[in-house]
């Protein structure tokens, strides 16, 4: 069908290589790759320019590709439309999260989800990286971020309480900071652009500067640095809450948590027509979470 090979060429573009898309759409690369120099036959144009390293559009294949984004969007919108008269909502819904926030928070809670929307057909893609939603043709993002911005549309889904924190390994060695000013001679960890530390202090905002004794890209990493006692982490307790519990971490300033302004938010396109799938997931994890989120409850933190 020309939809399902239209929905293959995008999948090469967005990913970059015909074995990545494949495996999205359960098709070896060499079908992959018969499939997509069918479409140019039938196109009677060169889409693609195929190297061993590197695979990149031509300037009919860019094109094409901009009307078959199109094209998919109205198709879906259409879908979404016509499966939503009776309520329901079915189709496909795409959605992207952080890595860890995806693998704690969303995962574990898919099952009741979809066994209420037996016709929803649910993509996920767990990623750090800040990802075009038109572009990708997401339906759904989950941010954490202090506001939602790129002129997207959303709903705060739960606050994203941040403390400081280190092992008691690590602080029985280099001792605990009483104040902002001792975290100078501490060593500090945090991924790739989350220096400098953005803090609530008596009198306001406080920015904290300072170096990751280790460049990562992953914030999992940061959690597990920590707990290895390797120096002081600005973490959500919605990550951190169980080694908290137990005692593996501990909060260390208390007085200065992360700023308050940062939530978790779900995001989608502006579109004329949101799809129902979208609303029902929106509700289904605002309902999950609520306005104090489990992962909080029972949570005590010195203040």
């Amino acid at each position: 069908m020309v939809d399902k090979e239209y929905e293959l060429y995008a999948r090469v573009i967005e990913s970059g290589s015909l074995a990545a898309a494949g495996r999205t759409m359960g098709l070896s690369p060499a079908m992959v790759s018969k499939r997509i120099a069918r479409l140019e036959e039938r196109l009677g144009a060169r889409l693609l320019h195929r190297t061993t390293r590197k695979l990149t559009t031509t300037e009919a294949g860019q094109r094409f590709y901009e009307r078959v984004v199109d094209i998919l969007t109205a198709s879906r919108e259409a879908e979404s439309l016509v499966s939503a008269a009776d309520g329901a909502p079915a189709g496909r819904l795409r959605i992207t999260a952080p890595t860890s926030f995806g693998r704690l928070h969303v995962a574990p809670h898919l099952k009741p989800f979809l066994e209420r929307w037996p016709r929803l057909k649910l993509e996920i893609d767990l990623s750090d990286a800040y990802v075009d939603l038109l572009a990708e043709r997401i339906d759904l993002a989950i941010r954490i971020a202090p506001v939602i911005g790129g002129g997207l549309t959303g709903l705060r889904l739960a606050p994203n309480r941040r403390v400081l924190c280190a092992s008691p390994d690590y602080l029985k060695q280099h001792g605990e900071p009483k104040k902002l000013a001792d975290l100078n001679r501490h060593h500090l960890l945090a991924a790739v652009a989350q220096l400098p530390w953005r803090l609530q202090g008596r009198s306001g905002p406080v920015v904290v500067p300072g170096e990751s004794i280790v460049r990562t890209n992953s914030s999992e990493v940061v959690r597990e640095l920590a707990l290895a006692g390797m120096g002081i982490a600005l973490r959500s307790t919605w990550d951190i809450g169980p080694d908290l519990r137990a005692g593996r971490l501990r909060v260390v300033l208390p007085e200065h948590p992360g700023a308050s302004d940062v939530g978790i938010f779900a995001v989608y396109p502006p579109a004329k027509f949101v799809p129902a799938a979208v609303h029902a997931f929106i509700a289904y994890l605002q309902d999950l979470y609520g306005p104090e989120p489990f992962w909080d409850r029972d949570l005590a933190i010195p203040a």
